[in-house]
């Protein structure tokens, strides 16, 4: 059971740091990020960052569908946010192992929200 768990950790993990080593979604998600528990629309994000609608569209779909953006719709608008739970797992999954299992310098928790689904 707990290699089953490791393997779905894992293929979480591969999937965000995947979506992660892209340029204009890393700074999508800093971005979001940034703007904390207010989240952001789509045209205030493509207007900070530069990017047009359609490439912005597709990037916020490939951060969506691997949990590190979630989104909530306000009336015509989608507003997304970072999924500051979902971050935090992955850097608990990265930081697992870390110092062969011996007691070590304990990683910050992200003390930040945790956006309603």
């Amino acid at each position: 059971m707990n290699r089953r768990l490791d393997l779905d950790g894992e293929t979480r993990a591969v999937r965000a740091l995947a979506a992660l080593a892209q340029t204009s979604r890393l700074r999508v998600f800093r971005l979001l990020v940034g703007a904390g528990p207010d989240g952001l629309c789509p045209g205030q994000i493509a207007g900070a960052l530069g990017v047009s609608a359609t490439l912005l569209s597709f990037h916020l779909k490939e951060l969506h569908a691997c949990g590190l953006v979630t989104q909530k719709r306000e009336g015509r608008f989608m507003r997304y946010h970072a999924d500051m739970t979902a971050m935090q797992q992955l850097m608990e999954f990265l930081t697992a192992h870390c110092c062969q299992g011996e007691p070590c310098i304990e990683m910050p928790m992200a003390g930040c929200f945790a956006p309603a689904s």
